[in-house]
């Protein structure tokens, strides 16, 4: 379908072109590692950096009644709130909220040649760096479709935007601030977030489902010191090997299940039926989106349980270790500890504190050998299950998406997380969600060679502002 050019798509292109790629260049270039990659985050300046950039970027936008403040809490990662009144015509007793983050996740090892996380590079539309896609575009992106919106004639409700700094850390800042910022924010009726993903760049994709978060540092101490592995092994037992046998006691090793019945949720009816339509309409499963070696294959392949085990199904990732040295320096030690950074997504509507509780106690009841079990740095995040799209916002999502893909819209389940979803659905429970985003095939993010796809993100800027449009049209 053809997509006809207005003075919309043309301000879009003029905005991110001469306004939102230079920004998002030297944007990239701070190396703003989420706090709890960076413990040192305040000393070290790098995030103020980044949050003053994207500061001074919205508040110089010719955009009516803008406020832009940079709200502080002690010993906290600053947020920006930006408050925008109601325009031609729009109310302002309801107001539509937007959200995303501007720290950043660690570099990752792995970047291919003329990369890397902190050089911006443009190749074939795609801009590489770390945080582009994740989720620095977002400020960016919603301050251009506001200002478009505006400059177009195009109606909007009061607009409040929040940015965070601590998403990648799972947003443990944020309550702070949503708490002393309750009444600015006031009671949205529509949630806008663009710190989610997609399965192809041929739509606008909503996301109605996210994955929680229980994360944590295992370590294992059995000795004081490392000993000769020829004199200790078989009297002394293996740090590796006990932290593999309380790892058993969590995931089953041959499938990959999750043993721990806290973790594990009914699937609602409606999320299994609105998989299958996906997988019908899309019979290329999502396995052929990643990155495997030749002869390897996924853990399961119908593609409506690939969509299902993305979202609905909790899973284990061992994501760091400590106490293993590199193999050129290995000696014949028989090691006194071994830690395993330990990172479980739940399913939406798992409760994290539950889940929290009872892995702590799996893996510290009754140690192996006497040996000392330590649970560390223990956290969980919320997931969230979206609320069912009223029929103005069904609509919404039908016109924005062909005015500027050429097709209509389609729903799925991400596996991510994104904290701020769980909080503000049990704080507005009648609001209407629209999460979504440019993270699509590819797109790597957390990993080497993350993307931000510019095409995409111009589109999504659109559609953006048709949605805010229609939401203000729908009592007018």
């Amino acid at each position: 379908m053809s997509i006809t050019e207005t003075p919309a798509h043309e301000l879009i292109e003029r905005i991110w072109a001469h306004d939102i790629e230079p920004a998002l260049h030297d944007y990239i270039r701070i190396p703003n590692v989420s706090e709890a990659f960076d413990a040192k985050w305040d000393e070290h300046g790098h995030m103020r950096l980044a949050v003053e950039l994207v500061r001074h970027w919205c508040a110089a936008r010719p955009i009516a009644g803008l406020r832009v403040d940079v709200h502080e809490l002690e010993g906290r990662t600053p947020v920006i709130v930006m408050e925008i009144p109601a325009f031609n015509g729009g109310s302002d007793d309801d107001t539509v909220l937007l959200y995303g983050h501007l720290d950043k996740q660690p570099e990752m090892v792995g970047w291919r040649e003329g990369l890397g996380p902190w050089t911006p590079v443009v190749e074939n539309g795609r801009l590489y760096g770390r945080g582009g896609a994740d989720d620095g575009y977002a400020a960016f992106a919603s301050l251009a479709a506001i200002e478009v919106a505006q400059a177009t004639g195009m109606s909007h409700t009061r607009l409040v935007v929040l940015i965070e700094a601590s998403e990648e850390s799972g947003s443990p800042d944020l309550p702070a601030h949503l708490l002393a910022l309750r009444d600015r924010i006031g009671t949205p009726s529509l949630v806008l977030c663009l710190d989610s993903g997609c399965l192809d760049d041929q739509r606008l994709w909503a996301t109605t489902s996210l994955r929680g978060m229980v994360s944590c540092t295992l370590t294992v101490n059995i000795l004081t010191e490392g000993i000769h592995s020829g004199e200790a092994s078989g009297i002394v037992a293996s740090s590796f090997r006990i932290i593999r046998q309380l790892l058993d006691r969590v995931e089953d090793v041959t499938t990959g299940a999750i043993l721990i019945p806290e973790m594990h949720v009914p699937i609602p009816e409606d999320r299994i039926a609105e998989a299958a339509a996906t997988a019908l309409d899309f019979p290329e499963p999502m396995s052929s989106h990643y990155p495997f070696i030749e002869g390897a294959r996924p853990m399961v392949d119908d593609p409506t349980e690939q969509l299902l085990a993305h979202t609905w199904h909790p899973t284990l990732s061992v994501t760091g270790v400590a106490g293993i040295p590199d193999i050129a320096l290995a000696g014949n030690v028989l090691r006194p500890t071994t830690s395993l950074q330990l990172s479980f997504r739940i399913p939406p509507m798992c409760d994290p504190e539950v889940a929290a509780e009872a892995l702590c106690a799996a893996l510290t009841a009754d140690p192996p050998y006497g040996a000392e079990v330590l649970v560390e740095r223990l956290h969980g995040g919320p997931g969230w299950n979206a609320p069912p799209f009223s029929p103005w916002l069904d609509a919404a999502l039908a016109i924005a998406s062909t005015e500027y893909f050429g097709n209509p819209t389609r729903a799925f389940g991400e596996g991510g997380t994104i904290p701020f979803m769980g909080m503000l659905g049990k704080m507005f429970p009648d609001a209407q969600f629209v999460v979504t985003g440019v993270l699509g095939p590819g797109s790597n993010a957390h990993g080497p060679n993350e993307f931000l796809d510019l095409v995409a993100a111009r589109k999504v800027t659109g559609c953006l502002s048709r949605i805010m449009a229609e939401h203000a049209n729908r009592s007018i």
